[in-house]
């Protein structure tokens, strides 16, 4: 549920030096009291760094922003927190959470990205298999572990996200999810070590062997165990490109069957990336038919639709991974074998071939494209949700259909995951059944949009949510964030008892990530 942090400025210098002093860090210095070899940032200069995030519906203001060189550093604003009656400590990547979650107001904000380049060794583990992996920063930003594996070594991570300008670190806290996700798990299922500050501000290395409930916390735990610093991502050969396809369906349960078909197979009789989204039925610029064609030649033409055609389609969205050295016959085969099977509107199927890297950096454009427009920096009311299976049909009918008929200024994603590739001993928690739903409602402002906009978005994003509860809705947030701790009791479900363990192991104060407002600093 999206949920405001009520803000709290410190008015001037003074009332800072006044609030560090309450927090039993010396006035002599800020940067003398933690004895860190980084860097330091207080005041106003603080606030412009980490005063906001991407959501941009909340405006708070930290103590300082520390600028780590390493993890010691890390350990030390931890300790400097534990010191203190109140303070608390936010790990920052890119700014990108939505509701406050990498704040701290009137707290330490750790800026992950000075640690980006700490790590970068491809290894093997030890085993008969000899599996690839990669050593990266917590800080370091995914679309550079890409570049970098793929240019230097052919390799690269078998799980994504959509957008790669996000932290490792950020996505492993919650779990990292795309249309590989399918077949590899989220990102929180293809890493094998980490290295991590505890909220106790231990300098800690955890492994599925090795400090084996740390490790299991942290991955999809919402910063709330720990700061992750370094991770052993895992690593397959890198194809050189990928036929990207979208085919378009009238139908949502002829839709939802072929994905959940694709997603179900072997992984020789799919394709190697399988996501889908809802668009609206007309030719709105942003979430009509335009959104759909992948190339400035291709053309949506409205009169391959049937006259029953409702206020929303659906596309899947597809993509399969080649060789340089394959024909453009025997891709076309692959395609053709796959896709005949699939029961989409004929003449409506667009697909364009990228190298691997291009395609997995689409959505770099559509953030520049963002930035040239402005809406790159206005509010993002995003929601985010996993919704069962044996609800996704009811979820469509009253939301895609009714309340978002006429779209949300951005993308609706909604495609099938698979249980069975989720390690249940982290601390994602999803719904019941083998299959269910990642649905997304990526809504962008426009510039010239007022306030009242977004607080309407924000309240159809609430009514949504007390729709699920009300109906009984098998769901869960993803990315989640609530206003009560009786709301996040009902998020975790049975797991709530074991969430509450671990942070009393992890970080008993309660000093990680206060942007959650899951648990109150302890004194």
């Amino acid at each position: 549920m999206i949920a405001y942090i009520e803000p709290y400025f410190l008015d001037n210098d003074a009332e800072a030096a006044s609030a560090v002093t309450a927090a039993g860090i010396s006035t002599d210095g800020v940067s003398e009291s933690l004895n860190i070899q980084g860097e330091i940032v207080c005041g106003g200069a603080a606030t412009d760094i980490a005063g906001r995030d991407f959501g941009g519906m909340n405006c708070v203001k930290p103590l300082a922003v520390v600028r780590p060189v390493g993890p010691e550093d890390i350990a030390g604003a931890v300790k400097a927190a534990l010191r203190s009656d109140k303070l608390t400590v936010a790990a920052r990547g890119n700014g990108h959470s939505i509701n406050g979650q990498a704040m701290a107001e009137g707290g330490l904000v750790v800026d992950m990205s000075t640690t980006a380049e700490n790590h970068f060794e491809v290894g093997f583990l030890s085993g008969g298999d000899a599996t690839a992996f990669v050593d990266v920063s917590g800080g370091a930003l995914w679309e550079n572990v890409l570049k970098r594996c793929v240019s230097e070594y052919g390799l690269a991570p078998r799980s994504w996200t959509d957008y790669l300008g996000l932290t490792v670190g950020g996505t492993l806290s919650n779990a990292g999810v795309s249309g590989q996700a399918f077949r590899y798990g989220p990102q929180t299922s293809n890493v094998t070590e980490l290295d991590v500050v505890t909220g106790n501000g231990d300098v800690v290395t955890c492994s599925e062997i090795e400090n084996s409930e740390l490790f299991f916390s942290v991955l999809g735990g919402l910063g709330q165990f720990g700061i992750i610093t370094r991770a052993r991502v895992l690593l397959q050969p890198a194809p050189d490109m990928v036929r990207w396809i979208r085919v378009v369906y009238t139908e949502f349960d002829e839709f939802t069957q072929d994905a959940e078909w694709l997603v179900s197979q072997k992984n020789e009789s799919s394709f190697d990336y399988v996501e889908g989204f809802v668009f609206v039925n007309g030719d709105d610029p942003v979430n009509g038919w335009p959104t759909v064609p992948l190339h400035p030649d291709h053309e949506f033409d409205p009169t391959r639709l049937p006259q029953s055609s409702g206020s929303v389609l659906y596309c899947l969205e597809l993509g399969l991974h080649y060789r340089d050295s394959d024909s453009n016959s025997t891709v076309d085969k692959r395609v053709e074998r796959l896709i005949g099977r699939l029961r989409f509107n004929e003449g409506l199927r667009f697909e364009v071939d990228l190298s691997y890297v291009d395609f997995l950096l689409r959505v770099k454009r559509s953030e520049e494209i963002a930035k040239e427009i402005g809406t790159w920096e206005t509010p993002h009311p995003w929601l985010n949700l996993f919704v069962s299976k044996r609800d996704i049909g009811d979820f469509n009918r009253t939301v895609f259909k009714e309340l978002v008929k006429n779209g949300v200024n951005g993308p609706m994603l909604v495609y099938p995951l698979l249980r069975s590739r989720w390690d249940d001993r982290t601390s994602v928690v999803i719904p019941e059944g083998e299959i269910f739903y990642i649905v997304a409602l990526l809504r962008f402002v426009p510039p010239c949009a007022k306030g009242s906009s977004v607080d309407k978005m924000v309240a159809q994003n609430q009514e949504i949510v007390h729709w699920c509860v009300k109906n009984g809705i098998d769901f869960k947030l993803y990315l989640p964030h609530y206003k009560s701790q009786e709301e996040w009791i009902r998020h975790f479900g049975n797991q709530w008892s074991r969430f509450v363990d671990r942070k009393a192991m992890f970080d008993p104060m309660a000093i990680l990530s206060p942007g959650q407002k899951i648990f109150n600093r302890s004194p």
